[in-house]
């Protein structure tokens, strides 16, 4: 029987596909990060100088105290420092994992200088989380239950975090998603060598187990309810249905076979049962500039793809992954091509054979511009990593009173729509970062402000 292909969503001709073994495949698959030791992060939190007006604080989104639950840990409190960080930031075991702290809270770190480099505050929050999570070790106690509903539609960063603070205050949330598993990016959309050994799972666990939060999975928002049924039956709804389209490249050749969706293709790997059955191209271009497009390409290389290449539009400076992700993908062989904009898709029979490039040339101002200058790369693959979007369909008949703003949802600061009930955060709202700790706090800011308003309803 011959082995799956990679097609594209529209197409029915394919790339045959196979390149390494599941065993070889589960060694390239290691921690991107070794964790921490006992003793290595006890060595780690001495360095600590324990800042009075610590600016990592004020650089990490949900506000943790990280002085505080670092001197935890040196002291050998590890439960404490766990509850210091999850107090903050419920989903702090998978934010330690994808969160890029070189440039949050350890790039704020005052021993962050050329002669020395920052204390390892990532490696050190889940050292101190991970095992909390995996026991399942109560650290929260829910208040005496209401008779409060809320729901939250999306169980991703931002709607679980928003689910568990509303329990904690004692309310009822009942959470709908359109997938099998909750989870939302931690569990469908990150890179699976960021997420080794189920934790995604095990901290979706951990928060459900609070008590007061229903999961109602393989629902469709808009198809399977509206927000009108929800702002009927519930007191509250908070939506965080994250981004489910694609930006197209709109340009010539783009529909045929070989030409997918990043996410798309992320999600089926973290669902495979056996990775060594995934399509994997020989020739690969990923278009893009940002984390999807840094995950993509190294998990390709991890799964066998012989060459591998990202191109950016703009310089090195302005790609929006990280020094320390662009680094990573190098180390595993993949191929950074900048100032590259995508012109036209070759094909040969309904499959793409290549890709053509404008060279560009980008402004002190940021603004992008065409040399005239072409080149052409050959590809059997290409992946699309250029942004999300968040499109009508994914609303259904929903968007009636609610205020869109630059493709999103509007909020004010306490993530409120126009609606009178009706809150939103993580990726579907206008402002946001797009990244996951600042969709933890969106849904912590959320339920604060929920909370409140039931109060006085």
């Amino acid at each position: 029987m011959p082995k799956s292909k990679i097609t594209s969503k529209n197409s029915s001709t394919h790339q045959p596909v196979g390149k390494l073994p599941e065993d070889q495949i589960k060694a390239n698959f290691t921690e991107m990060h070794e964790p921490l030791t006992t003793s290595q992060a006890e060595i780690e939190a001495s360095r600590c100088y324990f800042c009075y007006d610590a600016p990592c604080i004020t650089a990490c989104p949900t506000g943790i105290d990280i002085p505080e639950f670092i001197k935890r840990i040196q002291t050998g409190n590890l439960k404490g420092s766990a509850r210091k960080i999850l107090e903050q930031n419920i989903m702090g075991g998978m934010c330690a994992r994808v969160c890029p702290t070189e440039v949050l809270c350890e790039g704020a770190c005052v021993r962050n200088t050329h002669e020395d480099k920052p204390v390892v505050i990532g490696l050190l929050q889940r050292y101190a989380t991970e095992k909390v999570i995996e026991k399942k070790e109560p650290l929260f106690e829910r208040a005496t239950p209401t008779d409060k509903k809320i729901a939250v539609i999306g169980a991703g960063p931002a709607g679980l975090s928003c689910a568990h603070r509303l329990a904690l205050f004692g309310h009822n949330v009942t959470v709908f998603d359109k997938n099998k598993k909750a989870g939302g990016l931690n569990e469908h959309g990150i890179a699976a060598y960021k997420a080794l050994h189920d934790i995604a799972q095990k901290e979706v666990d951990y928060i459900l187990d609070i008590g007061g939060i229903k999961i109602k999975p393989e629902v469709q928002f808009g198809v399977d309810f509206t927000l009108n049924e929800l702002s009927d039956d519930y007191d509250a709804v908070f939506i965080a249905i994250g981004l489910s389209g694609v930006n197209p490249y709109k340009i010539e050749g783009e529909e045929v076979d070989g030409v997918i969706d990043a996410t798309r293709y992320i999600h089926n790997l973290r669902q495979a049962e056996l990775m060594s059955d995934l399509p994997v191209g020989d020739n690969i271009v990923v278009i893009g500039g940002g984390m999807t497009a840094i995950d993509i390409a190294v998990q390709s290389k991890k799964l066998g793809a012989p060459e591998v290449t990202i191109a950016y539009r703009r310089d090195e400076a302005r790609m929006k992954a990280s020094q320390h992700e662009q680094h990573y993908a190098q180390t595993n062989d993949v191929k950074l091509r900048f100032c590259s904009s995508p012109k036209r898709v070759l094909s040969k029979d309904g499959q793409v054979t290549g890709i053509e490039f404008d060279i560009t040339r980008v402004a002190l101002d940021g603004k992008v511009s065409k040399t005239g200058n072409t080149y052409q790369l050959e590809a059997d693959v290409i992946f699309k990593a250029i942004g999300q979007t968040l499109p009508d369909e994914q609303l259904g008949d929903s968007t009636s009173g609610l205020k869109i703003e630059n493709g999103r949802l509007a909020v004010n600061d306490e993530r409120k729509t126009s609606l009178d009930n009706v809150w939103a955060g993580g990726d579907c709202v206008s402002g946001g970062e797009d990244l996951t700790v600042s969709a933890v706090q969106d849904g912590k800011l959320a339920a604060e402000s929920i909370h409140r308003y039931l109060q006085t309803s």
